[in-house]
């Protein structure tokens, strides 16, 4: 709790890399950072002193850990809904609530949300058979797991019906609900972060460029090369006016599908976000330091870049465990890229970092985080 100096503390729900990451922004601010993490091996367990070992998913957790923090948030969105609206009837500040984060959590619900308040959304139906599939209509279809996923898990392009039937009869047998939406055909990917306070300010990023392969984000380019400055401000107040209707406190990420037509919203994240972690160098303040100042309901930060150009690259795990040589040759080779490390076990294909680095030149920006990403996961070549 506020300690005897008036300093709040911030509980942390989730020990992963983003509750890692916020603990140098609450250094700065000056505030208390706490974590209730699975383990003490935990990622942000490795850096943060205050650490509670405890269950997400167990209301008992939850409530003892609530007690010695004037604001609870979230590292991720898996905390049952039934914990959080119990945590806010024992009198806890949970910021983003049950009901903003209900959004972030339940595709079908969110899809139903924004479709009644007239945002852009792709085509989507529930789907409980091959029959409802196809009645949805044109192949081929995308399916998605209501809740959970990530990292492109939970989410099937199907090109025909029987490969519908099969997500669908192993679905059915999970217990997993299943949402249709249609294959949009789109440009690219985009994605909006905003923060807003409980007071109801607002603050906008600049639009970012996501490069996936393979359902994973591998690039992050700040800003977005060649949107036009009227869709740029256009999917800032998209995603500013999602965040008003729904309520959220906190950080918003707004994954989007840039379409010849406009925007269309994909996935909603309440908390600091992959597409966001470009702003510890790129903004003036990162996305670690507007969360807390969101949820602590202070002034927010300014958001305006500190080059013309950022790249973030995705550092995933290849076969070598023994990373840290190639971290020496990567920090020789190029002093300005910035390397950050998450404190996980190397796997291959895990996320176990990422490197950022800015510049004048999109072109060369963009090759000097690719060469230190590449580096670090695959050695020389």
């Amino acid at each position: 709790m506020t300690d005897r100096q008036g300093i709040p503390a911030v509980g942390m729900v989730g020990g992963g890399q983003l509750a890692r990451m916020t603990q140098q922004a609450a250094i700065g601010l000056g505030v208390t950072l706490r974590v209730l993490g699975e383990s003490v091996d935990a990622s942000a367990a490795r850096v943060i002193s205050d650490v509670r070992v405890g269950d997400h998913r167990s209301l008992d957790d939850l409530l003892a850990f609530a007690k010695d923090s004037d604001v609870v948030t979230w590292d991720h969105e898996h905390v049952p809904g039934e914990h959080i609206q119990a945590l806010e009837e024992a009198g806890v500040a949970c910021r983003p609530g049950s009901a903003a984060l209900l959004h972030a959590q339940d595709k079908r619900v969110m899809r139903e949300r924004l479709s009644a308040l007239g945002m852009p959304v792709p085509r989507f139906a529930p789907v409980a058979s091959l029959a409802d599939a196809e009645e949805f209509g044109a192949w081929p279809l995308v399916l998605k797991a209501v809740r959970g996923g990530y990292d492109g898990k939970g989410v099937w392009v199907c090109e025909t019906p029987a490969e519908a039937r099969e997500v669908i009869e192993r679905a059915a047998a999970e217990g997993v609900p299943l949402l249709a939406e249609e294959h949009v055909s789109f440009r690219r990917e985009l994605a909006a972060l905003v923060a807003r306070s409980p007071y109801g300010q607002g603050a906008a990023y600049p639009i970012v460029e996501t490069v996936q392969r393979d359902g994973i984000c591998h690039e992050v380019i700040a800003p977005a090369p060649g949107l036009h400055p009227d869709r740029a401000e256009e999917a800032q107040r998209l995603a500013l006016g999602i965040a008003d209707r729904l309520g959220v406190t906190g950080l918003l990420a707004v994954e989007l599908f840039e379409t010849d037509d406009g925007v269309l919203v994909n996935e909603l994240a309440m908390r600091p976000h992959n597409s966001g972690h470009w702003t510890i160098e790129g903004a003036r303040t990162s996305q670690f330091e507007q969360h807390l100042r969101a949820v602590l309901d202070l002034p927010l930060g300014d958001t305006r870049p500190t080059a013309p150009y950022t790249v973030m690259a995705n550092v995933l795990g290849g076969d070598e465990p023994q990373i840290y040589p190639r971290y020496i040759h990567v920090m020789a080779h190029d002093p300005g890229v910035k390397v950050h490390f998450y404190g996980k076990e190397i796997r291959p294909g895990r996320k176990i970092g990422h490197v950022t680095a800015l510049g004048d030149d999109l072109d060369d920006v963009r090759e000097r985080a690719r060469h230190a990403a590449d580096y670090l996961r695959n050695g020389p070549r």
